[in-house]
């Protein structure tokens, strides 16, 4: 399972002209889910994401402070592409999961990020869906999170 962690002042997602999501200060995240993720994967990369200090702390220190310390907004979006790979110039997403599974494991994650932070605070664009997702990059700080490449750890 792959997470691409952007600090934002605002981010929102629209689907053919309509607002579906918004946040202000916060996280924009695109989930991606591989063929071969499992609950693990996600249980981690959720108490990851609502505990990563990528925030400053009143004091201006930076890496300080983590979105549920700061109050701040999460918004996840679902993308497959992040488990694109090359075949010559085309795009090929088989290392993606199946859409007639990943829509439930997106939905579990999110609930896990619910679950881990304040439902109200956790917004979510609209699965398989042509979104439309823009946001204002804060910093910019940007972080890639692979399930894979940790070890499962409390």
């Amino acid at each position: 399972m792959r997470l691409v962690v952007q600090r934002v002042t605002e981010a929102a997602v629209r689907v053919d002209g309509e607002l579906i999501s918004s946040i202000g200060k916060g996280m924009m995240v695109l989930v991606g889910i591989s063929r071969d993720d499992k609950e693990e994967d996600a249980k981690f990369l959720a108490r990851k994401l609502v505990n990563l200090r990528m925030f400053d702390n009143d004091d201006g220190k930076p890496w300080d402070k983590n979105v549920k310390d700061k109050g701040y907004e999460i918004l996840l979006v679902s993308q497959f592409t992040l488990y694109a790979v090359l075949k010559g110039n085309k795009p090929d997403f088989h290392n993606a999961m199946g859409s007639g599974t990943s829509e439930a494991f997106f939905n579990n994650f999110v609930d896990m990020v619910k679950s881990g932070y304040e439902t109200e605070r956790v917004k979510e664009g609209l699965f398989g869906a042509d979104m439309k997702v823009s946001l204002t990059n804060d910093g910019p700080v940007t972080l890639n999170l692979d399930s894979r490449k940790f070890t499962y750890t409390t």
